[in-house]
């Protein structure tokens, strides 16, 4: 089978990937689970300071933004494979999660966000109500 590629196309695609662009910069890694009454969501942010991270929350959409930023320019660079400058997600949450009371963290380069489920979306049991008291049956 023959196949034709164009380096240059392809090279564009992963430079794209892993730089980013100016509309749309660098991806950041997530993983994101339910458990139990919490949703978790892990962002890999290797490297990043915790003060270049910002966290944002307008109504239910979670923006993160960090920065990393650029070496010094008069070092003979031997290898650039990491991202550098500002990388940015967006998470649009359900109406059935409190954005009120979400929890950051961040360890080891991974940012953790603990959201908890809303108590108006959880499970309730609801009482049964009767206006009939003691009916007794009736003898024909």
């Amino acid at each position: 089978m023959l196949m034709s590629t164009d380096p240059f196309r392809d090279l564009d695609r992963i430079a794209q990937q892993v730089f980013g662009t100016p509309t749309r910069p660098a991806a950041m890694t997530m993983d994101a689970w339910r458990d139990g009454d919490t949703f978790e969501v892990e962002f890999d942010l290797p490297g990043i300071s915790p003060d270049s991270i910002n966290l944002d929350v307008e109504r239910n959409v979670v923006t993160v933004k960090a920065e990393r930023p650029a070496l010094d320019k008069d070092l003979e660079m031997l290898a650039a494979e990491r991202p550098r400058g500002v990388f940015s997600r967006q998470l649009v949450l359900g109406e059935n999660l409190d954005t009120e009371n979400i929890e950051a963290s961040y360890d080891t380069g991974v940012l953790r966000l603990r959201i908890p489920v809303a108590e108006r979306a959880k499970p309730r049991k609801i009482e049964i109500t009767s206006t009939d008291t003691d009916r007794q049956a009736l003898d024909a």
